[in-house]
């Protein structure tokens, strides 16, 4: 990794890639192995792999700064947020990482799996979790509270939202200079645009 570009070691020399992550990483050398099996050589494989932008929602660019950069990522799985949260400090590891992330699902919503999350958020500067009461109502699971989620995910730096314009206002306070913005949820922490927030935060 050199100034937030993943490069990939080869016999041709290093070859910068879009995605990052060894998750990603991992993936990638699936790809080429498979692409190996069918005939195409590694030569052509470097050379597509290098504008692959990764898949929809998954550690995609929203905005980017000069000293700033914000991604949105459908994880939401204790293993996803801890995976999303350490490859983004590896990439950048000059910058502040502010991760939030929403509890939507209903597994994220079950008190009795709030547990698996202890740690998830570890590798983040500052961590926001937010979750609405009104969603667990509607898909009629037990109530859980900010101290539940707080004491679940058992790390100094996670604070937990109820109200999603609150963790917004959270969000302007901070300053972005030499920091990034990770979203991560199968929602949009209802009702937030992430295009018109990056631009808001870092424009």
């Amino acid at each position: 990794v050199k100034d937030g570009v993943t490069y990939l070691e080869t016999s041709r020399g290093e070859v910068p890639i879009k995605i990052f992550g060894n998750h990603n990483l991992q993936n990638l050398k699936a790809a080429l192995l498979a692409c190996k099996q069918i005939g195409i050589s590694e030569e052509n494989f470097y050379n597509a792999i290098k504008s692959f932008k990764g898949a929809a929602k998954r550690l995609e660019l929203v905005y980017e700064s000069k000293t700033s950069v914000v991604y949105k990522d459908f994880a939401h799985s204790p293993s996803k947020l801890k995976a999303t949260t350490s490859a983004f400090k590896t990439q950048f590891q000059n910058r502040r990482l502010v991760a939030c992330m929403e509890l939507h699902t209903f597994s994220s919503l079950n008190a009795n799996f709030l547990d698996e999350y202890n740690g998830a958020m570890a590798d983040a500067d500052i961590a926001f979790v937010y979750f609405n009461p009104h969603t667990i109502e509607h898909k009629k699971l037990q109530a859980i509270s900010s101290e539940q989620v707080q004491n679940a995910f058992g790390s100094n730096n996670v604070k937990v939202f109820t109200d999603s314009k609150i963790l917004v206002e959270n969000l302007k306070a901070i300053s972005w200079n030499e920091t990034n913005l990770l979203l991560m949820t199968s929602g949009n922490f209802e009702g937030v645009d992430f295009n018109e927030l990056a631009k808001e935060l870092l424009g």
